[in-house]
């Protein structure tokens, strides 16, 4: 970490551990003060412990709750004054299974929680700080959103969504605010480990980098896409794949 601060302040949902979590450690290491949100208090608390209290604080509460949403952007901005970045991460993947077979009321919760949570906390960080100040918003997407993929159609319906959503709000919120998404594939992750527990070599030997992502390389680009390196881009859709792209249509 580094102990010179840049002033800036991330509020980073769904972030007690995984890739928002890598996130964290990311803006941290580079001077930003950070809020996480998520479900879980104990969780959270062990987050900022080993994160460092001292520049980070927490939120617990469900992404989808408006007024958690309203209380998480408080605090931040009572905590550090202003909240300069938002990166929506908060998912949910509950179902796994044919479109043929899902239960609405799922879907319904699936886009509650990937989607519409991700619009009310943009809403609320506009109000509060972008509007007027300026800023970034990173929306954690995926390569489920940007093609195919089996048995989590409705968390791939809900990753479309997200993308259009960072178009959206890109276009809205400029030239105050840049917004854009990364699409990851799979990220060694307790969210992700059903698709690579006891298979991971398997799993990895489908990337031309040889291996599956892990939040750090997450944490990096969501970095680049809130520092000033990346001041002239917008509306972008960043696919962190380790190259699995490369192999579409390919026999």
């Amino acid at each position: 970490m580094t102990a010179e601060l840049s002033g800036k302040v991330a509020l980073i949902t769904g972030a007690s551990r995984g890739i928002g979590y890598g996130i964290a450690e990311a803006l941290l290491a580079r001077g930003d003060r950070v809020c996480i949100t998520g479900r879980g208090e104990d969780a959270l608390k062990e987050a900022v412990e080993t994160l460092g209290s001292d520049r980070v604080i927490y939120v617990a509460g469900k992404a989808h709750d408006e007024a958690h949403q309203a209380t998480a952007v408080e605090r931040t901005m009572e905590a550090f004054g202003r909240v300069d970045f938002l990166i929506n991460n908060a998912g949910t993947n509950p179902v796994f299974g044919p479109m043929a077979e899902l239960d609405l009321n799922v879907a319904r919760k699936v886009f509650e929680t990937n989607v519409v949570s991700a619009l009310g906390f943009a809403q609320q960080t506009w109000k509060a700080w972008q509007k007027d100040n300026g800023g970034a918003i990173v929306n954690i997407a995926s390569v489920a959103g940007v093609s195919a993929s089996p048995f989590i159609g409705a968390y791939g319906m809900s990753k479309a969504a997200m993308v259009n959503l960072t178009f959206q709000l890109a276009h809205e919120f400029a030239p105050t605010v840049r917004v854009n998404s990364i699409a990851p594939a799979v990220v060694k992750t307790k969210f992700a480990q059903a698709l690579y527990e006891g298979r991971e070599a398997e799993a990895a030997a489908a990337y031309p980098m040889a291996r599956l992502g892990v939040p750090e390389d997450i944490g990096g680009a969501a970095a680049f896409l809130t520092s000033e390196q990346s001041d002239w881009i917008t509306g972008q859709t960043l696919v962190v794949d380790g190259g699995m792209s490369l192999n579409a249509g390919v026999a």
